[in-house]
């Protein structure tokens, strides 16, 4: 499987690469609502809620409510590149790796014996939703995530990219120190094939550290018009030269610090665009990639804590109805503090403090160790427990909020291996106290490289969503340029300006399920089980 001229790896035709017709699905729903032709799916959707009012005693009146949408799936997947800013880091090189393991069934061996090639770790494809029940005996029927709707396959994603770093992807997979020696072997030949695009490098949002693999950079220390320019152009050769029909593009680069949000400068899109212009020192590089992924119309990622979309940035995407969406990978110490203080509030345990600490030696830990770096990280870990504390008003008085400490240290001799250490301190029944201890060894790059799959896939599905209101004299529209369905992959995840960011991991992952089921005419599935309850 060669490389294309600019360094990308081609997808398969093992998978479903190039889809241009609908595949036949799993499933099809039996119902006057839902309307299945070769390039789409139509669904009659009504939307249940409850709107709550308050009363002059503050009480409240809930009253159902109910919205009709409908709903348009293109079935026509196409073919997908993903281009990763970042992409000779641990993160790219391991991503990469895998994909090139999985096309091509790859086994190899460890010192526990043969390993395949799978995608554990990525929810869409190894998970599954819980579909309905069987007509018959009851039983429950779930199917692969995958399945629910018409997604571009991993193995088939055309991968390409930037990097500050000019080393070939073979010699940067062996300085990540992820994979097994074995597996390396097996895919050497394709990786040093391949080799990354000059990246922007301005020096003062990341550490000083990182200067020394600077070797691979644009000219220029600052924002500009030309760097934007150059990136389009980046963008628009990769997506001709590998016949590609979308170009996702995703940030799995080092940790910046803050830009400032200035007045004038970055808080309108107008502002922000001359101040790249103007060279203006407080736009970061990760701006000015989702301001040139923005105009070619490529929906961007942002897999790293800082903040990257400023407001002048969420506006110029809103403005160009483009897709963004952050912020922070997801995957071992966070994810886990989110499915246990939502467990933990909702079993009416109050929560009272925790004290997050890990240590890990790749170069994410090395570049975190620079203060301003370190920052960005601790706001994305910090704020994943505000909606939860804040939805439960029994335990918790207005202003109240359980104390959270986090702690990074780089440490080399654990290499990608991250030491994560977290406990809880509650208050229980009168007076009692719990204390929750956990030691969470995560393979960083391991946990990460499948979320970078799953916001790909998920991303690209909804470039081919649309929908409009029963009655709307409009046409049917896309999303909301934010991407608020990525959350259950993200940390600090993004929500369209002044509605709420919910960071409880069970409502996520609700919220990512039932738009799906939604767009194929199906409520959401629930547990009450009355079938077996009431006789």
């Amino acid at each position: 499987m060669a490389p294309h001229a600019n360094g990308a790896v081609n997808g398969s035709a093992n998978g479903s690469a190039g889809q241009t017709a609908a595949a036949a699905p799993l499933f099809t729903v039996n119902s006057p609502d839902v309307v299945y032709t070769d390039d789409e799916i139509r669904s009659k959707y009504v939307y249940h809620t409850t709107a709550v009012t308050r009363t002059a005693d503050n009480k409240f009146v809930a009253a159902p409510k109910a919205e009709t949408y409908h709903f348009k799936v293109n079935r026509k997947v196409g073919k997908v590149g993903v281009m990763l800013v970042g992409w000779g880091g641990n993160n790219g090189t391991t991503v990469t790796a895998g994909l090139l393991a999985n096309r091509r069934g790859l086994v190899w061996d460890t010192r526990e014996g043969k390993q395949e090639a799978n995608y554990y770790g990525s929810v869409i494809m190894g998970s599954t939703i819980k579909l309905g029940a069987d007509a018959k005996t009851g039983e429950d029927i779930n199917v692969p995530f995958h399945d629910m709707l018409p997604m571009v396959h991993p193995n088939d994603l055309v991968v390409g990219g930037w990097d500050i770093s000019s080393m070939n992807l073979a010699d940067a997979m062996d300085r990540a120190a992820v994979l097994e020696p074995s597996l390396k072997e097996l895919i050497r030949k394709e990786m040093a094939e391949m080799k990354p695009l000059p990246s922007i490098y301005y020096p003062d949002f990341i550490a000083a550290n990182q200067e020394a693999r600077a070797d691979n950079v644009i000219p220029g220390s600052k924002a500009s018009w030309d760097h934007v320019e150059h990136l389009r152009n980046d963008i628009r050769e990769f997506k001709a030269k590998n016949g590609l029909d979308k170009v996702i593009v995703l940030w799995t680069a080092n940790t910046e610090r803050y830009a400032d949000i200035l007045p004038g400068v970055n808080d309108t899109a107008d502002n922000l665009i001359n101040s790249i212009k103007n060279g203006h020192e407080e736009v970061a590089p990760s701006t000015v990639f989702a301001v040139a992924s923005i105009l070619e119309n490529a929906p961007f990622i942002n897999g790293s804590p800082q903040n990257t979309f400023v407001p002048g940035a969420v506006e110029f995407a809103e403005k160009n109805n483009a897709f963004i969406g952050g912020d922070d990978f997801k995957s071992g110490q966070t994810k886990m503090k989110s499915a246990l203080v939502d467990f933990l509030i909702n079993a009416g345990i109050k929560l009272t403090s925790i004290a997050s600490y890990n240590h890990l030696g790749n170069n994410d830990g090395m570049n975190l160790s620079s203060q301003k770096q370190f920052r960005s990280k601790e706001i994305s870990k910090s704020n994943v427990v505000d909606d939860m504390v804040a939805a439960n008003t029994v335990l918790y008085k207005k202003g109240e909020h359980p104390d959270h400490t986090v702690v990074i240290k780089y440490m080399p001799a654990v290499g990608d291996n991250k030491r994560a250490l977290d406990e809880y301190y509650a208050q229980i029944f009168c007076g009692g106290h719990q204390t929750i201890s956990i030691f969470n060894v995560c393979e960083d790059s391991l946990l990460a490289s499948p979320l970078i799959i799953d916001l790909v896939i998920v991303a690209e599905m909804m470039t081919r969503i649309s929908w409009k209101k029963e009655g709307a004299t409009d046409d049917f529209k896309g999303f909301h340029s934010v991407l608020s369905v990525l959350s259950y992959m993200l940390k600090a995840p993004m929500t369209p300006p002044g509605t709420p960011v919910v960071n409880a991991l069970n409502k996520q992952r609700a919220a990512l399920t039932n738009i799906f089921r939604a767009c194929v005419g199906l409520q959401p599935e629930n547990d009450m089980t009355l079938e077996h309850k009431l006789f």
